[in-house]
C-alpha cells in the first residue's frame, strides 16, 4: 500500500510567529509562546476550505453536550460522517479533522448505549438497561447504575419467587402423571421425583434467561391441558384415557375454531 504524502499545515501566531494550538471542537487557537488567542479562521491558511468539515464537527459537538437522547446522538454520528467526507485532503488539518471525526463517531456511539440505558431504566427495563451500561462502564454515572442495576434485578427475581415456583410445578406435574398411570410407578417414587424436578425449573425460571423461556412456553403450553385433566380425571372420575384425550384435544379444537371464526370475519370486511 503507498504512503499518503502528508502536506503539513502550519498555524502561527500573527503576534509572534510562535506556534498556535488549535482545538478543532470549539474553534478557539492558542500561541503556545505568547498567549494570544485567535480564531481559527484567522490563523488556518484558506480556512475556507476547510470551513464547511469544522462548523458541521461544531454542530455534532453540540449535539452531545449535556444529556443527548438517541435522536441527538443519531444526528451526530452523521454529522460527523458527513464532515469526514469533507475532509479527504492529504494535508495535515484534513487529515486532524479526519481523527476528530473518527474519535466523535466513537464518543456518539458510546454515549448511543448510555441514553439507550437510560431510557431502559426509566422503563424499568432494569436487564436490558444493564446490558447497555456494562457496554459503556466509564461512561458519565454507567458504573454506579451497574451496581444499582444489580441489586434491582435481584429485588426483581425475588418478588417472582411464588410465579416461578407455580410455573416451576407444571412440567413436572406432567410428568409425574405420566409416571404413575403410564408407568405405573407408586407414589412414594412419584412425588419425591417431582418434587426435585420443581425445584430445578423452579430455579431455571428464576435466574431467567434462554432455558427460563423454554420452561415458559412449555408450561404455558402444557398448563390447560393439565388443569382439564386433573378435573376430569381425578375431580369428576373421568376415564383417564379419556380425560387425557379431552384434556388435549378441547384446547386444540378451541385454537382451530378461533381461527376459522377470525378468518371468516376478516373476509367478510
Amino acid at each position: 500500500m503507498p504512503e499518503t504524502n502528508v502536506t503539513p499545515v502550519s498555524l502561527k501566531c500573527k503576534i509572534c510567529g510562535g506556534d498556535v494550538r488549535a482545538n478543532y471542537h470549539t474553534g478557539a487557537c492558542v500561541c503556545i509562546h505568547c498567549g494570544n488567542k485567535w480564531a481559527l479562521q484567522d490563523v488556518v491558511p484558506n480556512y475556507e476550505d476547510y470551513s464547511t468539515a469544522i462548523d458541521t464537527i461544531h454542530r455534532a459537538k453540540a449535539l452531545l453536550e449535556g444529556n443527548p437522547d438517541v435522536t441527538d446522538i443519531a444526528q451526530a454520528r452523521l454529522l460527523f460522517q458527513y464532515a469526514k467526507t469533507q475532509s479527504l485532503r492529504t494535508d495535515e488539518l484534513s487529515m486532524e479533522l479526519q481523527k476528530i471525526c473518527k474519535e466523535g463517531q466513537a464518543q456518539a456511539e458510546q454515549l448511543r448505549h448510555y441514553a439507550m440505558g437510560k431510557k431502559y431504566y426509566d422503563k424499568k427495563n432494569y436487564k436490558e438497561a444493564l446490558s447497555e451500561f456494562k457496554k459503556v462502564p466509564d461512561v458519565k454515572d454507567a458504573s454506579t447504575k451497574i451496581e444499582e442495576l444489580k441489586v434491582l434485578i435481584e429485588k426483581e427475581r425475588k418478588k417472582r419467587i411464588p410465579l416461578s415456583i407455580l410455573i416451576g410445578m407444571v412440567l413436572p406435574t406432567v410428568l409425574g402423571i405420566v409416571l404413575k398411570e403410564k408407568a405405573g410407578l407408586p407414589l412414594y417414587v412419584v412425588i419425591p421425583v417431582g418434587v426435585l424436578l420443581t425445584a430445578v425449573t423452579t430455579y431455571f425460571v428464576y435466574l431467567d434467561g434462554i432455558p427460563a423461556l423454554i420452561i415458559q412456553i412449555l408450561s404455558f403450553l402444557s398448563a390447560v391441558p393439565l388443569i382439564l385433566f386433573l378435573i376430569l380425571a381425578y375431580g369428576f372420575h373421568v376415564d383417564v384415557k379419556i380425560a387425557a384425550i379431552i384434556a388435549i384435544g378441547a384446547p386444540i379444537v378451541l385454537v382451530l375454531f378461533v381461527m376459522a371464526t377470525s378468518s371468516g370475519s376478516e373476509r367478510k370486511e
